[in-house]
């Protein structure tokens, strides 16, 4: 049995699809019953700040696929990584035998926000005793659309990126990595770098999206994000991220979804065109 955390987000949704095509047993975890009737399927009401619920949510599960939400502007640790070990703590009670984590694009000790939280869970599962694996992917395409990225709120798409190259990947593309990995033999802690096919500057991106592009400084990007609301520090991270980015820190293209599928990711206009 596969219990699959982050059931109704970016991946969990394309996930629990493709194993109810399969015809793999699992369950989704959500933390809102009327969430979980809308997907069809078996499901489990859980909460990562409550261990007491991912005790029983687990119970009978021998896989889980790790994944929640990403980076909150809240002093000292990441709550993810609280929230995740907590997770790991209750898999090795209840006897999971295999993890597949959703982490990010090359984690490190000295990352900054979730890309540094990533790294800290990392450290947690190579310590846990657990069977696990990685999957490190970039930026999603879906980000374009949803949250507080892209352009949703400016109808442009506009930030400090420079003529970095980003290859985005469909977060379709990772959940079809995931139902590989959560369905095929046990690994032994192995962490796969996954891109889409192309890395694409972001105003070639806003071409394709058809709308204005922007390249801020980084004092316009963090005078817009200060007036978010967001702390001093919190917008220092970001603005390093986006410097990162600028420098094609994520440009890199490599072969991991069609070696582990057996197919090419989706380009982002073929994103486009699936929706």
């Amino acid at each position: 049995m596969i219990l699959v955390t982050g059931a109704t987000g970016t991946i969990g949704q394309y996930l629990v699809r493709a194993l109810a095509e399969a015809d793999v047993p699992f369950r989704a975890l959500v933390r809102d019953a009327r969430r979980g009737r809308e997907l069809d399927c078996e499901f489990t009401v859980g909460d990562f700040d409550d261990p007491g619920s991912m005790v029983s949510a687990l119970e009978g599960v021998d896989r889980l696929l790790l994944n929640s939400g990403g980076a909150l502007p809240v002093a000292g640790q990441q709550p993810m990584v609280r929230q995740q070990t907590c997770v790991i703590d209750a898999a090795r009670a209840v006897g999971v035998s295999w993890v597949v984590k959703v982490s990010a694009w090359q984690p490190g000790p000295d990352a900054k926000l979730s890309v540094r939280a990533h790294w800290e869970i990392e450290q947690c599962l190579k310590a846990s005793g657990l069977r696990w694996e990685s999957l490190r992917p970039t930026g999603y395409m879906q980000n374009f659309f949803t949250g507080e990225g892209g352009f949703a709120h400016s109808g442009a798409l506009e930030g400090p990126y420079g003529a970095g190259r980003v290859a985005y990947i469909d977060a379709y593309d990772v959940a079809a990595c995931a139902a590989v990995l959560l369905t095929g033999p046990l690994g032994g802690g192995e962490t796969y770098a996954l891109t889409g096919p192309e890395a694409l500057t972001h105003e070639e991106i806003a071409a394709k999206l058809a709308i204005p592009f922007r390249d801020l400084t980084p004092q316009k990007a963090a005078e817009g994000l200060q007036a978010q609301g967001l702390p001093g520090w919190f917008v220092d991270d970001l603005l390093q991220l986006y410097a990162e980015m600028a420098a094609d820190a994520m440009s890199e293209v490599t072969t991991t979804v069609r070696d582990l599928t057996g197919r090419a990711p989706r380009t982002f206009d073929e994103f486009l065109a699936n929706g």
